[in-house]
């Protein structure tokens, strides 16, 4: 018999359970247009889940979500009912509203959710799966320059911490006039014989440019067809800002790991984000930081034995410590929001709000937009820049009269629009105009 961590929390405790605690389980709550959440395309009473203040145009969903009001009401009645009784409730609810995030998870992306590990964001997701990855010395790393500083030093720190070499190459000069198939070519003929892990950003948050993962993926499938095993390449994706927003599964994909903070483009609790792994994966990673969720872990400490039987998974995976549970517990809410509206449904109207706002940038004398106009090749971001403006400045001016944009934190910073399905036609054009005021 295994030993769970929670089992001898229990046997520990000084009172026994309270007797007729509340309980929210899977079942008592369904999701349907009946529970609060909105008909299909009814986007305006999809803004109205959000707290959101009205006074201003919020074009930062690629930043940190507000919680719209499933998620918001989740949080606080698992906050309640930690303040009321706290080891009762963890003891009585942690492992289902735990599972019941997980499986959320696992369907969103048609994955078994033992495949799902939780991490608190896009950051520490990658952290998980590349610092966790196995490789040789004599092996290599390769990515890509316009990837996001959390990829570039995870595998930094990775390359000292192996002995493995880190490569990194350039994909094009300008994203709005790049195409898949010369991304997808340039990535796998730079893929070689010592090549381990192939590491992407499937949305650049610099231009919004979209990467071709697919082609890529199914490219390495073929190489790894005449390869040993443990010389087989790992496609690993920092997939945030796609995810919450692109109607695909994890097999379509077709990545070996996956990672994404869920409080984007997802609209779940802040704090919250996930790593998931292939089979394959799974073999060829190892946790770093200790699980408090994986039963047989835990088991093997208390059993002085060297490690853990039974194959890796997305528990084990799953960093322990006591956290903001509520806002675990609460990820299951954003799933399922997403579900009832369709997958299909946000990617439609997540890139007709992009593309209205594309096309609407582009024909302002003065602006350049680098976001590919194919919504193949793009997501939510948009960016542009202003002639004799820096993107610093533009941005200001734009908060200034109303526009919640950023700036994109690179060497060559562009400014960010990002339209979700929190936003209407009609804020697009307001902040088309507020672009056209500065131009």
């Amino acid at each position: 018999m295994a030993f769970s961590r929670r089992h001898l929390l229990h046997l520990m405790a000084a009172v026994p359970a309270a007797v007729g605690i509340s309980s929210i389980s899977r079942a008592e709550t369904p999701v349907s247009p009946t529970a609060g959440n909105p008909g299909l395309g009814d986007w305006e009473a999809v803004r109205d889940l959000f707290a959101l203040s009205r006074d201003k145009v919020h074009m930062s969903a690629m930043l940190l979500s507000s919680h719209p009001r499933p998620v918001r009401e989740a949080i606080e009645r698992h906050r309640a009912e930690l303040d009321r009784d706290t080891v009762a409730y963890l003891e009585t609810r942690m492992d289902d509203l735990t599972e019941a995030s997980r499986d959320a998870a696992g369907a969103y992306l048609g994955i078994h959710p033992s495949h799902v590990a939780f991490a608190d964001s896009t950051a520490m997701a990658v952290g998980l799966a590349y610092a966790g990855l196995k490789i040789r010395a004599d092996q290599e790393m390769l990515t890509t320059d316009e990837g996001y500083f959390v990829t570039h030093e995870t595998l930094r720190l990775k390359a000292l911490e192996s002995g493995a070499t880190l490569r990194s190459i350039p994909l094009y000069e300008h994203a709005f006039d790049a195409t898949a198939d010369a991304i997808a070519a340039a990535v796998l003929e730079a893929v070689g014989p010592k090549t381990r892990l192939v590491a992407l950003t499937w949305v650049h948050s610099s231009t919004g440019l979209k990467m071709p993962v697919r082609a890529i993926a199914r490219g390495l499938r073929d190489v790894n067809a005449s390869r040993d095993p443990a010389d087989h390449v790992l496609l690993g994706v920092d997939g945030v800002h796609g995810f919450g927003i692109e109607d695909v599964s994890f097999d379509e994909l077709g990545c070996d790991m996956f990672m994404a903070g869920c409080h984007k483009w997802l609209f779940g609790p802040r704090g919250t984000g996930i790593a998931v792994f292939s089979g394959k994966a799974l073999d060829a990673v190892q946790p770093t930081v200790p699980s408090f969720t994986d039963d047989p872990t835990f088991s093997a400490w208390v059993r002085r034995r060297d490690a853990p039987g039974g194959r890796n998974n997305g528990r084990r995976m799953t960093p322990g410590g006591f956290k903001a549970f509520e806002h675990l517990w609460a990820l299951k809410e954003a799933f399922d929001l997403h579900a009832g509206l369709g997958k299909a449904a946000v990617a439609a109207r997540t890139h007709a709000l992009a593309s209205q706002l594309k096309q609407g940038l582009a024909a302002i004398d003065g602006v350049t937009v680098r976001t590919p106009m194919d919504p193949d090749l793009s997501a939510g971001i948009v960016s542009f820049d202003i002639d004799g403006r820096s993107a610093g400045a533009a941005v200001s001016a734009l908060r200034e009269r109303g526009i919640v944009a950023s700036v994109a934190p690179y060497a060559r910073a562009h400014i960010r629009l990002t339209p979700s399905i929190r936003n209407m036609e009609s804020e697009v054009d307001t902040a088309i105009d507020a672009v056209k005021a500065l131009a």
